[in-house]
């Protein structure tokens, strides 16, 4: 498409504006995304804006013998559950059933400077609400794979959490490099999350799980009301992702 003809770019859409653009904008391979463990590509989103995102299909998921499949709809799921929790530590991220590839999860790329990463955020105490944010939605999420390569900070200085695909799982899988708050009173906004989440999960995240990892969730959410404070790992388990980055 000549330059003069494309559609401006989408850097400044606010939340919803993005949102419309990832649900109804046409999609554009662009490649295939490096170090990714399932197949992940950067595309182009044309709409009104151009913008890119990140393409998870169904197809390209490996199989797993502890997940069942369609990892891409929990990563659908984790952002409902940023965003119901008020959080809003998750890239705006929706299902589409018409990709390229078939069936699965676009999320808003995040124009981050990709040497960061937990470790170095952790060592800047700017970044320290925002790193509660992300360890106390994990918690409850019940990441089993949060590395700190996940974490970006965009050019505004804020922190997101991306590559939720193994979450949400009924049994106890948390594995994180996320353990440096440990005993450390959980952030109010999470546990006035937890406090509605043991009352109802909200339907846009339930319809993305089963009824047995809705009943969990909302499990977590009680003992995380009950105990008040960032945990500490439990002593013979597995406790850390590998690789840690």
């Amino acid at each position: 498409m000549p330059e003069d003809e494309r559609p401006p770019a989408a850097a400044d859409l606010s939340p919803a504006e993005w949102l419309a653009l990832l649900r109804r904008g046409a999609l554009e391979l662009v490649g295939r995304m490096p170090w990714s463990s399932n197949a992940t590509f950067l595309v182009t989103v044309r709409g009104d804006r151009l913008g890119r995102a990140v393409y998870k299909p169904a197809g390209g998921e490996r199989r797993l013998w502890d997940f069942p499949a369609g990892l891409y709809r929990r990563e659908v799921a984790a952002y409902e559950l940023s965003e119901a929790l008020g959080l809003g530590v998750v890239p705006e991220t929706v299902l589409r059933s018409d990709g390229p590839l078939g069936e699965g999860s676009l999320q808003r790329f995040v124009e981050a400077d990709f040497e960061q990463h937990y470790f170095s955020l952790l060592e800047d105490e700017r970044y320290h609400a925002a790193l509660r944010r992300v360890a106390g939605f994990d918690l409850l999420a019940n990441n089993a794979d949060r590395k700190g390569g996940h974490l970006l900070v965009d050019r505004a200085g804020r922190v997101y959490a991306i590559d939720n695909g193994l979450c949400f799982h009924a049994q106890a899988k948390l594995r994180t490099v996320m353990w440096d708050f440990a005993g450390e009173p959980l952030p109010g906004e999470l546990l006035a999350g937890c406090e509605a989440l043991a009352r109802r999960v909200p339907e846009a995240v339930a319809s993305l799980l089963s009824p047995e990892e809705s009943e969990a969730l909302a499990r977590r959410a009680r003992a995380l009301l009950e105990l008040g404070t960032f945990p500490a790992p439990a002593s013979g388990e597995r406790p850390y992702p590998w690789p840690l980055v």
